[in-house]
């Protein structure tokens, strides 16, 4: 059994981000993992990194409660995954404060002289991510390249995660076909298939 802490950013509670967000968790726990989820809107999180959080931050002592709880749940997980939509080619901001204010200077890296070594290896990291754009037009303009090395690769392997996948929801939209909803929910749980075996196999 692994530990999982799934978090999840969208504003819209039936969204199909969230959707996706059930499937996923849904699928973790049926192949018998421990699941815990942050939806960070539904818990209300404080996205907004304080002044003194950013003078002061290293010291465990000034934390706010929130970041504490939070950063106690990343390193008790195995597997961090991280689940949001793109608005103009990056995550929603409720995720990028998350990533501000938990995956601080002194929990998730330290820097010096320019170099960035990541604090949080050992544990493994998967993005699920979705867009009203298809991904051929993405990957064709360069965008696609651009968000994988500015989020996968700057946040996420730079503190130490290893990266095991990023599954991308393309083409979603108001008008999605219930036919595409349930085949890329069933690509939600495949992924979690994949890369995550069953406790309960044999």
């Amino acid at each position: 059994m692994q530990k999982h802490l799934i978090v999840v950013a969208h504003p819209v509670e039936d969204s199909f981000t969230m959707s996706l967000t059930r499937a996923y968790v849904g699928e973790l726990i049926r192949a018998g993992h421990d699941v815990r989820v942050h939806d960070l809107y539904r818990m209300g999180f404080d996205p907004v990194l304080s002044a003194r959080e950013l003078i002061d931050g290293n010291d465990v002592h000034i934390r706010m409660v929130d970041v504490l709880v939070a950063q106690e749940d990343v390193l008790a997980a195995d597997v961090v995954t991280a689940i949001y939509p793109l608005w103009w080619m990056s995550m929603p901001a409720m995720m990028k404060g998350y990533i501000d204010r938990v995956f601080s200077r002194g929990f998730a890296y330290e820097a010096e002289q320019g170099k960035v070594r990541g604090l949080l290896s050992g544990r493994r990291a998967a993005v699920v991510t979705v867009s009203g754009a298809p991904l051929a037009a993405l990957v064709q303009d360069g965008r696609w390249q651009a968000m994988e090395l500015l989020q996968d690769t700057h946040i996420f392997r730079a503190a130490g995660f290893e990266l095991v996948g990023h599954l991308h929801i393309d083409e979603v939209g108001p008008a999605l076909a219930p036919s595409t909803a349930a085949a890329d929910l069933a690509r939600v749980r495949e992924f979690v298939r994949g890369h995550f075996a069953s406790v309960h196999a044999a």
